[in-house]
C-alpha cells in the first residue's frame, strides 16, 4: 500500500515524521514533489475565492497525488498539548480534501484537549490494520527522528547566529519559509544580498513568561509560538526582521501588528511581504533591496 503526503501546508508542523512513520509500518511514502507553477495554478482553480495563498498551494499538492497512491493521508490538526488551537484552516482540511479526491482519504483529528497524540496516532495503526507493538515501535521511530531533526535546526542556529555578519530574521509558518516556490527565494535573494537569513523556526522557545505588555494571551499555537521564538532572537540583536504572510491569511493579519510593534520596540527594522499566485519577482526583488540598503 501507497500512502500519499501533500507537501504543503500541515505536512511542514512534523517534517519527517510521518514519512518514517508509515515507512516503518511497512507502507510506502509518496510525498508530492515541490511546489512549482503547474501545482499552484491546478491549486487556484480548484479553491474558493476566499481561500488563502497556503490553502491553494496545498490543494494544488493535493490534486497531483490523485490516481497515484492508494490513500492520501490528511490529518486534522485541532490542538497541541497546552491546547492552543492550529489554524482554523486546518480543521476541514479532510473535509475539503474529501469533496476535491477521488482517492481515499486517511485522517483522523488531532485534539489533545481530548486525548493524547499517542492515542490518536493507536486509531491511525488500528485503521491500517497494525498491531499496536507496531504502531507503537513506528510512533518510537517518527519522534526520534522528529527530535533529531530539531536537534539539527537549533545546533544551525547557534551556528549561524554567532558569526558576525548582518543578520536578518525570517519571520513566517514553516510551510512558508521551506517552500523556496512559494516564498520566491527569499533565503537565497537575502544571501546574495549580503545578509544572512535566519529562520524563525530554527530558534529555540524563549523559557521566559512573555509581556502582557508586548504580547496578547494567543490562543493560536503558531502565534504563541512565534513570540515566544521572537523573544529568543531579541537577544541576538539582529539588523533587522522580515515577516512572509500568505494573502488572505487572517490570523496573520492579527498577529503583524504585534510582530511589528515588538521589533520597533527594539528598533529593529521590519518589513512584511505578502505573497500569493500573482507576485511579481521584480517587485518582490525591489523591496529586499530597499530593506537592506536601510539597514546600511
Amino acid at each position: 500500500m501507497t500512502i500519499g503526503i501533500p507537501r504543503a501546508l500541515v505536512y511542514w508542523k512534523m517534517p519527517l515524521f510521518w514519512e518514517t512513520f508509515f515507512e516503518q509500518l511497512g507502507l510506502k511514502v509518496l510525498l508530492s514533489p515541490k511546489t512549482n507553477k503547474e501545482i499552484v495554478k491546478t491549486g487556484s482553480e480548484l479553491s474558493d475565492p476566499e481561500a488563502c495563498f497556503s490553502i491553494k498551494v496545498y490543494l494544488g499538492h493535493l490534486n497531483w497525488l490523485e490516481g497515484k497512491c492508494d490513500m492520501i493521508f490528511v490529518p486534522r490538526l485541532k490542538a497541541d498539548k497546552r491546547h492552543l488551537e492550529y489554524c482554523p484552516r486546518f480543521f476541514g482540511l479532510p473535509d475539503l480534501a474529501k469533496i476535491i479526491s477521488k482517492t481515499p482519504i486517511l485522517t483522523e483529528t488531532f485534539d489533545q484537549r481530548k486525548e493524547t497524540f499517542e492515542k490518536t496516532i493507536a486509531k491511525i495503526g488500528r485503521a491500517l490494520k497494525k498491531s499496536k507493538a507496531e504502531t507503537d515501535s513506528a510512533l518510537r521511530a517518527g519522534l526520534f527522528r522528529e527530535k533529531k531533526e530539531r536537534e539539527e535546526k537549533e545546533k544551525q542556529f547557534l551556528e549561524k547566529i554567532n558569526l558576525k555578519k548582518k543578520k536578518v530574521i525570517l519571520v513566517s509558518h514553516p510551510y512558508n519559509l521551506y517552500d523556496d516556490y512559494v516564498n520566491m527565494g527569499i533565503k537565497g535573494k537575502l544571501e546574495e544580498l549580503g545578509v544572512l537569513p535566519i529562520f524563525i523556526d530554527w530558534a529555540p522557545l524563549s523559557d521566559k513568561k512573555l509581556s502582557r505588555k508586548d504580547w496578547p494571551n494567543f490562543h493560536w499555537e503558531f502565534a504563541e509560538e512565534i513570540a515566544r521564538k521572537i523573544e529568543t532572537l531579541l537577544e541576538y540583536q539582529p539588523a533587522g526582521a522580515i515577516e512572509v504572510s500568505s494573502f488572505a491569511c487572517g490570523s496573520d493579519a492579527v498577529i503583524k501588528e504585534f510582530v511589528e510593534k515588538r521589533f520597533k520596540k527594539a528598533k529593529i527594522p521590519f518589513l512584511y511581504l505578502i505573497i500569493d499566485e500573482q507576485t511579481g519577482e521584480a517587485g518582490f526583488q525591489t523591496r529586499l533591496e530597499a530593506f537592506v540598503d536601510t539597514i546600511g
